[in-house]
């Protein structure tokens, strides 16, 4: 297992890589489908507060996946194997995710999860083995990643109140095993991989929100009621959809995402996107049991199930990929971002809320693009 060349050409996400995605996704929707079903049974903080801890786990499994295939990918049967085992993991924290949301029952969820990460601590050792020069490093994460094994795992344990504190401490001390790790000799990822793997997980998830708001739309239109209503969700729906999709690729990735500090703020920062994402999915479908009648919402929080989660994902594609650029210069892009997010979480209180933050998102994108084009034009 040696180390790939960071400045290799053509290099490109793999079939197993994307199969790895896949499989990821099925967690990705039973959590969407648990916030939303917190959401209409109107048990917002519980639901929200459950979504993110359970999302951290899926997040988290995928990007240290990542970022080790993108340094030490050797696609050998050996290391075929081993992902194939963190896959079985994350399907074993896709069946615990209903338990975990709807009764705070981590059992299932945390032997998933620590399935995957042992099998990321064996493909660390092997790293180490093969690769003598960056050897501390990959010691350092697999020491790292089982310490905190063992620690998610003394959490179940711990009564109530406790397991919060506890989970708050073992994020953080997730976090900071890449850290730690690094700063002993840098992996050699490589950037232009990184920012498509990155972007093919933002696909994904923006296609199972396409899925779920159309499984539920349909179910709406099958009882042959508030046909009007439904298909001008439907409509909003796709545009809010399509828009967040050309928000994310209208930018490139980073130039200098060959840093590592750049690379750690890139990687944590897109917990928000891939989370808020996911979190559009069921807010569209709150949308729409809202408008047949089949949600405990009062207007303004049916409305903010999707508002919120809209506006988070426009700051972060803002700071992750927007945000003073280019030369380090203060666009005009800089304040439209948070002004459109600040618009959205206050389109609750109009009476069609979905539809305006669908024209919202519109109009961003429409000015996105003049001003870049300008940019362009200025640049030549």
């Amino acid at each position: 297992m040696r180390a790939r060349q960071p400045a290799e050409a053509h290099r490109a996400a793999t079939p197993l890589e994307l199969f790895f995605d896949l499989c990821f996704v099925v967690a990705v929707s039973l959590a969407a489908a648990g916030l939303h079903h917190a959401l209409v049974e109107n048990h917002v903080a519980d639901g929200v507060l459950g979504y993110l801890m359970v999302f951290f786990a899926i997040w988290w499994a995928w990007v240290n996946f990542t970022a080790f295939a993108s340094a030490y990918d050797t696609d050998d049967g050996l290391y075929r194997v081993t992902t194939l085992v963190q896959i079985a993991g994350a399907l074993v924290l896709a069946a615990g995710v209903p338990a975990a949301l709807d009764r705070r029952d981590f059992q299932v969820i945390t032997c998933g999860y620590v399935i995957m990460r042992l099998a990321m601590v064996a493909q660390w050792l092997r790293a180490a083995r093969s690769d003598p020069e960056r050897r501390s490093c990959a010691l350092r994460f697999a020491c790292g990643i089982a310490l905190v094994q063992l620690g998610w795992v003394v959490r179940l344990a711990l009564p109530g109140g406790w397991g919060l504190i506890g989970f708050a401490v073992l994020a953080v001390a997730e976090l900071a095993v890449p850290v730690w790790a690094e700063r002993a000799g840098p992996t050699t990822w490589h950037p232009g991989h990184l920012a498509e793997r990155y972007g093919l997980f933002t696909l994904i998830v923006l296609g199972e929100v396409v899925l779920a708001a159309t499984s539920t739309i349909q179910e709406g239109l099958s009882e042959g009621e508030h046909v009007g209503a439904l298909l001008g969700l439907a409509g909003a729906g796709l545009v809010i959809v399509f828009s967040m999709w050309w928000l994310y690729f209208d930018e490139p990735a980073p130039r200098q995402l060959a840093s590592l500090p750049v690379v750690l703020s890139w990687g944590y920062g897109h917990y928000p996107v891939f989370a808020s994402v996911a979190a559009v999915g069921a807010g569209l479908e709150v949308a729409v049991d809202y408008d047949t009648g089949h949600s405990r919402l009062g207007p303004l929080a049916a409305g903010w199930a999707t508002a919120v989660p809209v506006a988070v994902y426009v700051l972060s594609v803002w700071l992750l990929r927007v945000r003073g650029r280019p030369g380090g210069r203060l666009r005009s892009l800089d304040v439209i971002f948070p002004v459109v997010a600040v618009l959205v979480l206050v389109s609750p209180w109009s009476h069609v809320p979905i539809h305006l933050t669908a024209a919202l998102l519109a109009v961003l994108v429409v000015i996105s693009t003049v001003v870049k084009r300008r940019e362009g034009r200025v640049g030549s």
